[in-house]
């Protein structure tokens, strides 16, 4: 190329990744709402009540990524994706975001077009067994059926797990999980796997979930988080300081409650980069947070002791509280 076709193509380049390029959050703004994926249904993370509200974890995370760009968490269309579908549904442009506990992995990374903004919950797999069974691991699982869920890194994890312990397992996999759930809970299969959380969702489903137990070996790492396409730097700057804004929140001992006052001041304060930066509002952290609260109030409100989710903080916890959460600092 001649040196003025390098300089154009440069001066395009930049244009492309700077700052003020418009992109995605141009098209939310423009269509009054963001398109976000969440799963079809799953306790704690993204379900429907009766009214037909979602509700749940990653429900809330939609919903704060709503409050940063268009200053009101309501301003949501949620599109229901299965495992298989998701990823295809976000680099085909269908939603602006995935927050649909997926897990961050190399392949997933570096080959699909997609961008990992950060982990907003630390999972690992694991899996669910009658408790007449009497099993304390899944090492006690040899010739067993596995139910699984197509479409997710559980079957290759599962199989390579079994496989290292020279024992000798076969899976029953299906699209939805209430279709597994469902062939669990019939007895056509022995045992049921997947991330920790999803599993004590599908235990809260069941008729009766005091007769199954989930076992306490973790065989993978899931660090689970939203997902957004890999060309827009922008966008992905916006999703990854709302994911830490709601972290940072936290260590500050900012919740919603304290978004008046001396509390909203200190949100502005530390979401003030993003103001000329991302072209937000100067309040935009101050509207995360009066909307769906910090971190430790979006896990109490869907996942924790007092949910049917019945799960304590563990490894996502603050790391200032023996966890792993961390995020770093603002401003």
């Amino acid at each position: 190329m001649h040196r003025r076709q390098l300089a154009a193509a440069a001066l395009l380049f930049l244009a492309s990744t700077s700052v003020g390029y418009g992109g995605t959050l141009d098209d939310v703004r423009t269509r009054g709402e963001l398109v976000c994926g969440v799963s079809e249904g799953l306790g704690g993370f993204s379900e429907q009540d009766g009214a037909g509200t979602w509700r749940g974890f990653d429900v809330d995370f939609c919903r704060a990524v709503a409050a940063a760009a268009l200053g009101d968490v309501a301003k949501v269309q949620y599109v229901p994706l299965s495992a298989e579908a998701r990823f295809a549904a976000l680099s085909g442009r269908k939603i602006d975001l995935l927050s649909r506990n997926s897990t961050w992995t190399m392949t997933r990374d570096l080959s699909l077009g997609l961008d990992f903004p950060g982990t907003s919950y630390f999972d690992g797999q694991g899996f669910m067994v009658p408790a007449l069974f009497g099993a304390i691991s899944p090492l006690e699982l040899d010739g067993a059926s596995i139910c699984v869920v197509r479409g997710t890194t559980t079957e290759a994890n599962a199989a390579a797990y079994f496989k290292k312990a020279g024992l000798t397992v076969t899976f029953m996999s299906f699209e939805e999980r209430d279709e597994a759930r469902a062939a669990y809970a019939d007895a056509k299969c022995d045992a049921y796997t997947a991330d920790r959380s999803a599993l004590a969702a599908e235990r809260a489903e069941l008729p009766k979930p005091e007769e199954h137990v989930i076992l306490k070996d973790v065989i993978s790492k899931e660090p689970l988080g939203p997902v957004v396409r890999d060309d827009d730097p922008q966008w992905t700057a916006l999703v990854r300081w709302t994911l830490f804004g709601l972290i940072d929140a936290e260590e500050q001992k900012l919740d919603a409650a304290s978004m008046v006052g001396a509390g909203a001041d200190e949100a502005r304060a530390m979401g003030a980069p993003a103001v000329a930066a991302l072209g937000l509002s100067d309040d935009w952290l101050v509207k995360v947070l009066a909307g769906v609260g910090n971190y430790g109030e979006l896990f109490e409100r869907n996942l924790g002791q007092e949910t049917p989710m019945q799960l304590s903080r563990g490894v996502n916890a603050l790391w200032t509280q023996g966890g792993i959460l961390y995020a770093p600092p603002m401003p």
